[in-house]
């Protein structure tokens, strides 16, 4: 089955091109599904490996922030949804097959492995590979002093609609704020702010009632790759456009694990 964005474009149709693009991820099935998108358009793809943060790390940066119980609420929170995924994996094989999404690391594209997206060794991957845009899924925010040293456009890939929900967990927000028609993905121009560079696209979807946190992300993700694969080319080519977006801005988190509970008990919202 040919790999189709949500407008139901063939993406194998469209134009192949010879630059060189990067795509920036830490390793998980969201981010493949990106990157298989993005190679079938982009042969000279380089995928850049950064390792993930610590989960003590990433705690001890949110209580900093908002104190050592939401903290410890949204840790509880994650560890479910990771664990949780094993019981979704009925509507997980849907989505792939709705969206044609690939979500299997292919052993023919190259990739860097780097131990952080603002360590030396990444700058160094870049200088090598000369890209002519990079691409990033899922990883950490680039410092400024990092994004000052990249010579090509940044782009990113957002799992929520932007400005309105930036930061985490877009999807899951949108529906707890009875918003689901800012249900969606959102690819953005990056600059120093939590998602907030200047947006380059957006995909609206209508979630499943059988979609929980633990599968918004992946519809989220395979529903936007025709988009993603746009974008990149608008980016290499000259074409950036980004939109003008008169909007509330706000950044989420993941939702400390007693809020998760009563949505999904009071309101079916998981």
């Amino acid at each position: 089955m040919p790999a189709r964005n949500r407008r139901g474009i063939d993406m194998t149709q469209q134009a192949i091109r010879t630059e060189a693009v990067a795509v920036l991820i830490q390793p998980g099935p969201n981010p493949e599904i990106v990157v298989n998108a993005v190679k079938a358009a982009f042969p000279n793809l380089v995928v850049i490996e950064e390792e993930p943060e610590s989960k003590a790390l990433f705690i001890r940066r949110r209580a900093k922030k908002l104190g050592w119980i939401q903290a410890l609420g949204q840790l509880a929170t994650m560890v479910v949804s990771k664990y949780g995924k094993r019981f979704t994996r009925k509507r997980t094989a849907e989505i792939l097959k709705t969206f044609g999404a690939d979500p299997s690391p292919d052993p023919a594209i190259r990739r860097v492995a780097v131990p952080s997206a603002n360590s030396p060794a990444f700058l160094a991957a870049i200088a090598e590979i000369r890209p002519a845009a990079l691409l990033l899924v899922s990883t950490r925010m680039l410092k400024a002093e990092t994004l000052a040293a990249i010579p090509c456009p940044v782009l990113n890939l957002h799992a929520g609609i932007n400005p309105q929900y930036r930061g985490l967990q877009g999807g899951y927000w949108s529906r707890v704020r009875s918003d689901e028609a800012n249900f969606g993905t959102t690819i953005h121009l990056v600059d120093a702010g939590v998602d907030t560079g200047g947006v380059l696209h957006q995909m609206r979807i209508k979630p499943s009632k059988r979609d929980t946190m633990h599968t918004y992300p992946l519809l989220q993700t395979a529903a936007a790759t025709g988009l993603v694969v746009q974008a990149l080319d608008e980016a290499v080519t000259g074409n950036l456009k980004p939109l003008k977006i008169a909007a509330p801005s706000r950044q989420w988190y993941h939702p400390p694990i007693w809020t998760w509970l009563w949505n999904g008990v009071t309101r079916g919202i998981w």
